[in-house]
């Protein structure tokens, strides 16, 4: 049994605890490694590590700090299969969604590298008589992470490379439920060679997390997880005087307009409505149809291709390459929240067109298995709507416009991502605009930007001011200098 440790001051360190949590393959059921639920004094001994390398650091030249973060790259490109390998294991996604946050992992960390150029200031000259002005952006100390279990490898890095180029230092804490991933990239940070205290993990459950919300070296806290736990960041990190960026909840919509390209839309809606079993942010969860036509079509072809989608164990040799694959929820605890959920949509009236509740996967029967799950006849306003269900369950709504259908989206708590299905610039362009989310893909399922495009949602699904990733959270971990000078001739 593996056994975890914290990476403290450039060393691996047991935590001061005796407490280890379970980690748990969700596909077998089988327990394979430990995590140790470290304490608020082994969360200040890393914090004050990284306070201490903090000034070397911050004044090392630009290009130096990122030609660790170059080396720290090439390990990661060699080693991917491996982590991706560890990812899956842990957290249950296919082998081509493992790949495929990979290549967002590495991505950001190319846009990084570039901060020589993209970290520069701003300078006027004769601002006034005889005088300038520049705008300097200056890293400010300690940051940390608080992560979620869906993407262990790719969000911490929508911060961490952007931090530690820009002369910051950093102490993360990865979600206990998939802890391993961010050992293993660790381990890569180690031999990359970074300065001792640069960087920092530290495992364990709300007890870190509190203790890095609550410590006064901590300068700011990056947080992606439940809108009800980004209010608690929100809250914590203002009464103490800390900046913070906390991406939450979703309940992303899917406009199907009646001129859609209807094969390609049931493709694309397919990849985005199951992808990691529908654990992921961007994952679309409710499909609206406008018309009659276009929802008849839609529920009757969405139904049958879910049915076709394959429910198994990831790791199964015989469906490692598969590139649409259902496997399992995180955890015995996420299976019974679903299927409450499920329950409470049939009690709210909706029809439960496909039921996923009873899917067995063959020699894996301890996995936490949910199978495609649509509701049709779905209300604006039913809990199955309002609510991120995070699972492979679907709502599909109706409406009789395409204002009726942006209004839909609009008067949803949650505004993180939302796409229409057209052929008309005319009703892309209204979506676009009009659309109170703050993702929007044209024909696109997953509208998942770029690494050097910003990420995050709009109304509460973003505690925030700065969005994650490329140019955008640099603004995040530096503070602007301003600086008006003027020079006499010397006599």
């Amino acid at each position: 049994m593996k056994r975890l440790k914290n990476y403290v001051d450039g060393r691996w360190i047991e935590p001061e605890t005796y407490e280890y949590l379970d980690i748990e393959n969700p596909s077998t059921g089988e327990i394979f490694a430990q995590v140790p639920l470290s304490t608020t004094a082994d969360v200040d001994a890393a914090v004050e590590s990284a306070h201490r390398a903090f000034d070397d650091w911050s004044s090392t030249p630009v290009a130096r700090r990122v030609s660790y973060l170059y080396a720290f790259l090439d390990l990661v490109q060699k080693n991917e299969n491996l982590i991706a390998r560890t990812l899956v294991e842990e957290m249950g996604k296919s082998i081509p969604d493992a790949m495929a946050e990979m290549k967002r992992l590495i991505e950001n960390v190319q846009v990084a590298c570039g901060m020589p150029v993209l970290q520069q200031g701003d300078r006027v000259i004769g601002s006034s008589f005889d005088i300038d002005g520049e705008v300097l952006r200056l890293p400010l100390g300690v940051f940390t992470l608080i992560a979620p279990f869906n993407f262990p490898a790719m969000v911490p890095f929508w911060f961490i490379p952007y931090a530690l180029a820009t002369g910051n230092t950093y102490v993360m804490k990865p979600s206990e439920q998939v802890p391993c991933t961010m050992q293993l990239i660790t381990e890569y940070f180690d031999l990359a060679g970074f300065p001792p205290g640069v960087f920092n993990l530290v495992n364990g459950d709300k007890v870190v997390s509190t203790a890095l919300m609550e410590n006064e070296l901590v300068k700011g806290v990056s947080m992606v997880g439940s809108s009800k736990v980004c209010r608690i960041v929100a809250q914590t990190c203002s009464k103490n005087n800390k900046r913070f960026q906390a991406l939450g909840s979703a309940k992303n919509h899917l406009v199907v307009m009646p001129d859609a390209r209807m094969d390609e839309v049931i493709r694309n809606m397919i990849t985005s409505c199951y992808g990691c079993a529908g654990q992921r942010c961007m994952a679309a969860s409710a499909i609206v149809c406008v018309g009659d036509e276009t929802y008849k079509t839609i529920c009757d072809r969405f139904v049958e291709a879910s049915k076709k989608v394959i429910v198994a164990n990831p790791l199964d040799e015989r469906y490692t390459d598969e590139p649409v694959l259902v496997g399992p929820v995180i955890s015995a605890h996420a299976k019974s929240r679903i299927h409450k959920l499920i329950e409470e949509g049939i009690a709210e009236g909706a029809h439960l067109s496909l039921d996923g509740r009873e899917t067995k996967v063959a020699g894996f029967e301890d996995g936490h298995y949910i199978g495609p799950t649509v509701f049709t006849d779905v209300k604006p306003g039913m809990n199955i709507h309002q609510t991120e269900i995070f699972g492979p369950v679907v709502v599909i709504l109706h409406a009789n416009s395409i204002d009726e259908a942006i209004s839909i989206i609009n008067n949803h708590e949650y505004g993180n991502g939302a796409s229409i299905y057209t052929q008309s610039g005319y009703w892309a362009r209204m979506f676009k605009l009009e659309t109170q989310a703050g993702m929007i893909g044209i024909n696109i399922g997953i509208p998942a930007p770029v690494a050097y495009l910003p990420f995050g949602g709009m109304k509460a699904s973003l505690f925030a001011d700065t969005k994650a990733q490329g140019k955008a959270v640099i603004n995040f971990f530096t503070t602007d200098k301003i600086v008006t000078e003027r020079y006499w001739a010397e006599e």
